[in-house]
C-alpha cells in the first residue's frame, strides 16, 4: 500500500504532507479496511491492486440452509464454486481487491438458494452461460461511465434450479 501511495505522490495526486500523513497511516494499519481507506479517494487507481494476500486459484462455497456475507475487503480469487440449496450468499465486490483481470464462477443454485453479487464501477459481470430452470436470472447493466476502464471481468456459468441470481450496484452510485 505504501508503494501505491508513493506511486500516486510521484504522478501529482498527493501532495507531500498527505504522503507523509498516507504512509503513516498505512504503517500503523492493522486490517485490510484500513488500508483500503488510504487510497479510495485517489483520482484513477492503478488498475491492478497489490495485494499484501495472494489471490487463491480455487474458492468454494456451499450453504445448505443459512447465509453467507463477503463483505468489506478479501482478495478476489480467480474462481469460485458457489452451491447453495435454501441458503442465501451476499458478495460484495465494493472494497474487494482485484489482481486478475477475470473471475470466473460457476453456480449451482437449488430451491432456495438465492445469490447476489454488489459490484463497483470497473465491473462487468457476463452470465450468459447460465442455464435457468426455475428462479431469476436478474443482471442490469451498470450505471456508470462508458469510458471508464474495465478492472474486472466476472464470466458465471452454471445453472439455477429454484434460486435466484442477482447483480447489483451499490445503492450510493444510483
Amino acid at each position: 500500500m505504501v508503494e501505491i501511495i508513493r506511486d500516486a505522490a510521484a504522478e501529482g495526486r498527493l501532495t507531500p504532507e498527505e504522503l507523509e500523513q498516507r504512509e503513516q497511516s498505512a504503517l500503523a494499519a492493522r486490517t485490510l479496511r484500513d488500508l483500503a481507506t488510504l487510497t479510495r479517494d485517489l483520482p484513477e487507481q492503478p488498475k491492478r491492486a497489490k495485494s499484501p494476500v495472494p489471490a487463491k486459484d480455487l474458492v468454494k462455497i456451499e450453504k445448505r440452509i443459512g447465509s453467507v456475507e463477503w463483505v468489506g475487503p478479501w482478495v478476489v480469487p480467480r474462481r469460485m464454486e458457489i452451491k447453495l440449496t435454501v441458503g442465501n450468499a451476499k458478495i460484495d465486490f465494493s472494497d474487494a481487491v482485484v489482481t486478475d483481470d477475470v473471475l470466473s464462477i460457476d453456480v449451482d443454485l437449488g430451491i432456495g438458494g438465492d445469490l447476489l453479487l454488489i459490484t463497483r464501477p470497473g465491473i462487468v459481470v457476463v452470465a450468459n452461460e447460465v442455464i435457468v430452470r426455475m428462479g431469476d436470472l436478474k443482471v442490469r447493466p451498470p450505471e456508470q461511465d462508458p469510458n471508464h476502464p474495465v478492472d474486472l471481468r466476472i464470466e458465471v456459468t452454471g445453472r439455477l434450479r429454484g434460486g435466484d441470481f442477482v447483480v447489483r450496484y451499490p445503492r450510493s452510485l444510483r
